[in-house]
């Protein structure tokens, strides 16, 4: 029994363990030119947001962005070839209903496997005896376990335009499902899988999925 309690502890260190990859569907719309010799400036896509220290944080993503992918920050926006409209926000939670496995490991060094773990109806089977070098295998399965999560909507948009005649050069939007609704986590992210493979292929739709606390690959 103390080898099964140890194998499961073993199993949620492992689980623990692994990070959740920040997944978001990206859009983009785009007739760019060469980022060389264009230079840029940000500004929000709500007014209201203007002159937002939190905005020109997350802004700063974006030029960060920008500036990897050969575009050069204006020293004045007056001065600047493109405009870079940029928006973000997050929705409020819906509860969505998740089915896990109602199941344990079971391992039994030496001895036997244990029952399986206990789920919405009761424990699974009992999971047989092992070799005196082996495992007794696993225990089995119960039945699923019902749980709820609350998650939120999330969304960043990126409208780039010639300064000169205000001609759309791109269109882009990244949105996410998360367990999450702090902008702090979620708009880096967003901003991140917005620009992957930026500035992509106009009119498609992919879905983006990264390591969040890995940074991204030049």
């Amino acid at each position: 029994m103390r080898l099964r309690v140890f194998a499961s502890i073993a199993l949620l260190g492992l689980a623990s363990a692994c990070t959740t990859p920040f997944t978001a569907q990206v859009s983009r719309f785009q007739q760019l030119p060469t980022p060389a010799g264009q230079s840029f400036t940000i500004e929000p896509l709500d007014p209201a947001k203007a002159g937002s220290i939190e905005f020109a944080t997350y802004a700063g993503y974006v030029r960060q962005n920008l500036i990897a992918r050969g575009f050069t920050e204006s020293a004045s926006p007056a001065a600047a070839t493109v405009v870079a409209r940029f928006d973000y926000s997050v929705g409020q939670g819906r509860n969505y209903v998740e089915s896990t496995p109602g199941w344990d490991a079971g391992f039994g060094y030496g001895g036997y496997g244990g029952w399986g773990g206990y789920g919405r109806w009761g424990y699974g089977g009992f999971g047989g005896w092992g070799s005196p070098w082996g495992y007794g295998g696993y225990g089995g399965y119960g039945a699923p376990m019902v749980s709820t999560t609350t998650k939120y909507p999330a969304v960043v948009e990126l409208r780039i335009a010639r300064t000169a005649d205000k001609t759309s050069l791109f269109e882009g939007r990244a949105q996410t499902v998360n367990a999450s609704n702090q902008l702090p986590t979620l708009v880096p992210n967003l901003v991140r899988a917005l620009f992957s493979g930026f500035p992509g292929n106009s009119g498609e739709t992919v879905n983006v999925s990264f390591d969040p606390t890995k940074p991204p690959a030049k």
